[in-house]
């Protein structure tokens, strides 16, 4: 459903080493209102599992996201970028119809 490049993968997995994480925290993707576009992606290190989350794993990463959230990414791509036009981590979301100039938020 959601998968991740091996740049995201490896930046994950030396973030959570940065922090003093252990691989029992997973990543946590979710979509909000807000942002420019109406919705914004949220990512964040998550070591609880809700009642309403599904796990997906790839490239040794586990990503948790909540039901309502799926409707949004299904088919989404994790992307990192260090390059001169922008550092971060970058969500390539074939169900988004515009997204704002940052690439933090987007509407379906």
């Amino acid at each position: 459903m959601i998968t991740i490049s091996e740049l995201a993968a490896d930046r994950i997995k030396e973030l959570r080493q940065k922090e003093g994480l252990t691989t029992d925290f997973n990543i946590r993707v979710a979509v909000e209102g807000g942002g420019c576009s109406g919705l914004m992606y949220n990512l964040d290190f998550a070591s609880e599992l809700k009642d309403n989350d599904a796990i997906f794993e790839d490239k040794g990463v586990k990503i948790m996201v909540d039901k309502k959230s799926i409707l949004y990414l299904a088919g989404t791509e994790l992307d990192f970028s260090d390059g001169l036009n922008g550092k971060g981590f970058q969500f390539k979301n074939p169900n988004a119809s515009r997204t704002c100039g940052c690439g933090e938020s987007f509407s379906i």
